[in-house]
């Protein structure tokens, strides 16, 4: 394990092979070298990101563990676009509490023609109004659109993979994971940094987690959300059992050594962990999505910059 450390933080990178051997690793041990390879890369800095949910419901895709899936019945709430002033007022409120990185998130496949513009005005007026960092998450743009985005003050778009490739046909029958790639090479290609992750515990094996560390490797994605399965009532992935505490751990730290530059980005599910997941912040992870928008969490953004300040982060 101290000679993969080494070579890490040398330079080196892992294979789909080195990842199974982090699989046999000492858990503990392995925690520990992820941890000392986040410190080699990134220092002790962290980072706190605030979304708010634009638009809910009626989505057109059929993702397994949605809630606001048009295929499912979940109760889920169902709303237009917000306005323009609500999103600029909830990411005022957000800065004004400390947090530096907001995004726009809208349920469906893409945003196009008039809720397009809507974004865009929302994205001038949040760069114009406010010093916060601005981030994207509209599902399948074309390059053009990416640009105008970029233009209008986003800097970083979000458009998860989920699973492995083997996996994903299992969980989205609606879009490919061909297309979440190209998607995600338009944005790159209209110069926007990409937050790209998944979720963890959705019935796939260590194999798929591995497979999808190296893609996003390879893709060479700046954050990587890693979102722990919430079963929700309605959904086809109601009835699964939740990770363990060392499962996530060990998926945690496993993805560090594969990205050892990223953003290792806590969102989903964080708050099953005691003390907002505090045992997270210390096996490689170095970032969060907090606040009560996405209300998987379960964690407040007073409680977290609590948290990171005690172990030593600079957010």
């Amino acid at each position: 394990m101290e000679n993969l450390a080494e070579r890490i933080i040398s330079g080196g990178r892992l294979d789909r092979e080195d990842g199974r051997k982090l699989l046999e690793m000492d858990l503990e041990e392995l925690c520990r070298v992820a941890d000392e390879i986040r410190r080699a890369f990134c220092g002790d800095k962290g980072e706190l990101c605030t979304i708010v949910n634009g638009r809910s419901g009626r989505c057109s895709e059929d993702c397994k563990f949605c809630a606001q899936s048009c295929h499912y019945h979940t109760g889920a709430e169902e709303y237009p676009f917000l306005s323009v002033p609500e999103i600029v007022e909830e990411g005022k409120r957000n800065e004004a509490a400390g947090i530096r990185r907001y995004s726009i998130v809208t349920a469906g496949r893409g945003i196009h023609g008039p809720d397009l513009e809507h974004a865009l005005e929302a994205y001038r007026r949040l760069r114009a109004e406010t010093g916060l960092a601005l981030c994207a998450s509209h599902g399948l743009q074309t390059q053009e659109e990416f640009r105008q985005m970029k233009e209008a003050g986003a800097t970083r778009f979000h458009a998860n993979l989920e699973t492995s490739r083997r996996y994903f046909p299992y969980i989205c029958t609606t879009h490919t994971y061909d297309d979440k790639i190209e998607n995600i090479r338009r944005a790159k290609a209209a110069g926007l940094e990409i937050c790209s992750g998944g979720i963890l515990g959705m019935g796939e094996t260590w194999e798929d987690r591995v497979d999808m560390a190296l893609d996003l490797s390879e893709l060479g994605v700046v954050s990587i959300p890693l979102n722990l399965l919430t079963p929700i009532p309605g959904t086809p992935l109601e009835g699964l059992p939740p990770l363990t505490e060392e499962e996530v751990l060990r998926s945690v730290a496993m993805f560090r050594c594969f990205n050892p530059t990223a953003w290792i980005r806590m969102a989903a599910g964080r708050g099953r962990f005691a003390d907002g997941g505090r045992k997270l912040f210390q096996s490689g992870a170095n970032a969060a999505i907090t606040g009560d928008m996405l209300t998987t969490t379960g964690t407040s953004i007073a409680g977290d910059r609590a948290m990171f300040a005690g172990l030593g982060y600079q957010i």
